[in-house]
């Protein structure tokens, strides 16, 4: 049983980095509007514009292509639709069957209510994205194509030079959602193709609330968000300069300190991954198996519990004080199996006894011990909830 609470969902959320929080402490307490020609607007400029610079320093772009939003979400939300309006004339869009929601959902609604056509690739059995199929969809029709740098929840890293290639080579924009890529892995901004990448502080070590769309200079988008003409008229609304601070600290502590980090959570994650499936029998790993940056996020570790419902396993565990998430997304208070696993082929029942363990800059060997030795017990109760009980009739 754990001893103290352990937490096991870095990929929904992290926690806060210290120097991020003081800047944000520091700069929320002085007053100014960023638009105001005031000293104290100006000095609330400054801060957000020094921000920008740092931030764009750490991930080797333009400050000028860095757009900050509200968070990831509204930055997949400002890619597809901005990309798709921006080339009304082309009516379809490509993005993988594994995307977020928060890019899945925005293309629904374009598909649903503007008569857009979507097309998906195809995903392999480790949940990487074909490339051959990609390209096979991409056309003069195609406004925008949208594949994730790393999926949420099995962890595998895309093919994505061979995919912003592709788009390049046919003059398509090309955006991917980078929130759980920032920190953990490698990441070229300047890939040739790659037109934008979304980033979420809240994932890094910022507050939630503050994100940003990288947005190459020469692309053309289309504004969500109508009002000011802030962040170079493309997300108008008074931004907010106390969250930037915090973010481009985080962004730039996330790069600087990810190799070593990575090196850290593959060990962790390794013996996560070797003491689940060599003491528990009916588990097996989801995503690609391998250890490399290049292959699966460090910290990711999606496992599936023959025989258990991820929900059940999910409250027993939190029950001992060990926080982690489903791979399954639950709508209107029904269980539904996770689109990702699905997409791989894997079945219904597979997908919803599937759990995410994700590793974070504060977790410890200790953390990897306590749930290895809250798990058996665990999966076993879930087990025998699961099983159909004999009625016995008189």
């Amino acid at each position: 049983m754990a001893r103290r609470p352990i937490y096991l969902d870095h990929a929904a959320t992290t926690t806060l980095r210290p120097e991020a929080a003081e800047a944000w402490l520091r700069v929320s307490h002085d007053v100014g509007n960023p638009s105001s020609l005031h000293a104290a607007g100006r000095a609330a400029r400054r801060v957000v514009e020094e921000s920008r610079e740092q931030a764009a320093a750490a991930l080797g772009v333009r400050p000028s292509e860095i757009v900050f939003t509200a968070g990831g979400t509204e930055a997949d939300n400002l890619a597809v639709k901005g990309f798709a309006w921006a080339h009304e004339d082309r009516r379809a869009i490509v993005c993988s069957p594994i995307e977020h929601h928060a890019v899945l959902d925005p293309v629904e609604w374009l598909v649903a209510h503007h008569g857009y056509e979507v097309r998906y690739p195809a995903v392999d059995a480790l949940g990487r994205v074909d490339v051959q199929s990609l390209e096979a969809l991409l056309d003069d029709e195609v406004a925008v194509c949208s594949v994730m740098w790393a999926n949420n929840e099995i962890g595998t890293v895309q093919p994505m030079a061979a995919i912003a290639r592709s788009c390049r080579e046919r003059g398509i924009p090309f955006h991917s959602d980078a929130v759980q890529a920032l920190g953990m892995i490698p990441m070229d901004a300047t890939l040739p193709g790659l037109t934008a990448f979304t980033l979420s502080g809240h994932k890094i070590g910022a507050p939630v609330g503050v994100g940003a769309l990288v947005i190459d200079r020469d692309a053309t988008i289309a504004a969500l968000i109508h009002g000011g003409g802030q962040e170079r008229e493309i997300r108008s609304g008074t931004v907010d300069a106390a969250g930037i601070a915090a973010f481009a600290i985080a962004v730039d502590h996330a790069v600087g300190e990810q190799a070593e980090l990575a090196a850290r959570l593959v060990a962790l994650r390794t013996a996560l991954v070797e003491g689940v499936l060599s003491t528990i029998p009916g588990t097996e790993l989801q995503g690609d198996p391998g250890a490399g940056v290049d292959e699966r996020l460090p910290g990711n570790a999606a496992i599936t519990f023959d025989g258990c419902e991820g929900d059940a396993l999910l409250m027993l565990l939190d029950a001992v004080g060990i926080a982690c998430s489903t791979g399954s997304a639950c709508t209107s208070g029904v269980p539904e199996p996770s689109h990702v696993l699905l997409a791989m082929g894997v079945d219904g029942a597979t997908a919803r006894g599937t759990l995410r363990f994700s590793l974070g800059r504060e977790s410890t060997p200790d953390d990897v011990e306590a749930l290895l030795e809250a798990l058996p017990s665990v999966v076993e109760r879930a087990r025998r909830a699961g099983r159909p009980r004999l009625v016995s009739r008189s």
